[in-house]
């Protein structure tokens, strides 16, 4: 008996174990291409630059007390609003998306995704490119709108935060309605016939069960549009100019063209910082959302 007691003991330390020899190797590579390039960027961030652009190992807090600048409150700020509009935007328009294709019949759900996807056949780059032959003075929207009759003569489009708003829309709205498709296609329609039955309005139930019941695509599809939008640099960069400089646009800046490297990772610090913050309030409205769902 003792020695059957002993083999299970041991056979037990060896499944606890096993999920530790499963993960060894993911660990290792987020140690080593993450964390650790991640802890030199932290180190330069510290560090002072030289006369020439090099790097002087000498421990100061200026690089951060720099970012105290206006200049640099006003590219955070213009940041933040574009990336929180962006965000708002594909809520609005990905919400009834994923709605309806969720509700769709089945047959045509794949096919209803695989447009959604469809954009990411192309390089982003690329895709960017053509949204700036769109909106040039004598492109396509300012044929339409000629044709139309509705102006009679050619917009300024281009290089205009209207266009990098309508860039960073297009590029990241595919990440707004995947997670809310999901959600919804989670989402039990008996809660709403219910709903209907109950004589509540339109209104109500959208706001009272659909939206309740979907918030942890909600707040997981605003993370995925807002993270990568306040981190964009080619689309400000290509479809802005200069007036619609980004957070993104200033570290590119700073490494590429000033070769300030270490005033640029005290940016992309900051920068996650920002990212951190949202990931940690996602966590949060999620855990809430959930636990408020199993409560009904």
């Amino acid at each position: 008996m003792p020695s059957e007691e002993s083999s299970r003991a041991s056979a037990a330390a060896q499944a606890s174990c096993r999920p530790f020899w499963l993960a060894l190797p993911g660990l290792l590579w987020m140690t080593l291409f993450f964390l650790v390039p991640l802890l030199l960027v932290l180190a330069i961030s510290f560090a002072s630059r030289g006369t020439y652009g090099g790097i002087l190992w000498e421990f100061t807090w200026a690089n951060y007390l720099d970012l105290l600048h206006p200049l640099y409150g006003k590219i955070l700020g213009q940041s933040l609003w574009y990336a929180t509009l962006t965000t708002a935007i594909c809520f609005v328009v990905g919400f009834p998306l994923a709605y309806v294709i969720a509700r769709s019949p089945a047959r045509w759900q794949p096919l209803w995704l695989l447009l959604v996807m469809l954009p990411f056949w192309t390089n982003f780059l690329v895709r960017t490119y053509a949204w700036m032959i769109i909106l040039r003075q004598d492109g396509l929207a300012n044929h339409l709108l000629l044709a139309l009759g509705l102006i009679s003569e050619p917009l300024e489009l281009l290089y205009t935060p209207a266009a990098v708003v309508i860039g960073l829309v297009y590029g990241y709205l595919p990440f707004m309605v995947l997670p809310l498709y999901v959600a919804v296609e989670r989402l039990d329609p008996a809660l709403v016939e219910a709903a209907w039955d109950l004589y509540a309005s339109r209104w109500a139930v959208w706001t009272r069960v659909v939206v309740p019941l979907t918030m942890p695509g909600i707040v997981g599809g605003c993370i995925l549009v807002f993270i990568p939008s306040i981190g964009s640099f080619i689309t400000p960069d290509l479809l802005g100019g200069a007036r619609s400089m980004m957070i993104g646009n200033l570290i590119q800046h700073e490494y590429l063209v000033v070769r300030d490297w270490p005033l640029g990772s005290a940016v992309s610090f900051v920068l996650m910082a920002i990212v951190m913050a949202a990931v940690v309030l996602y966590y949060r409205q999620a855990g809430g959302a959930d636990g408020s769902s199993e409560g009904r």
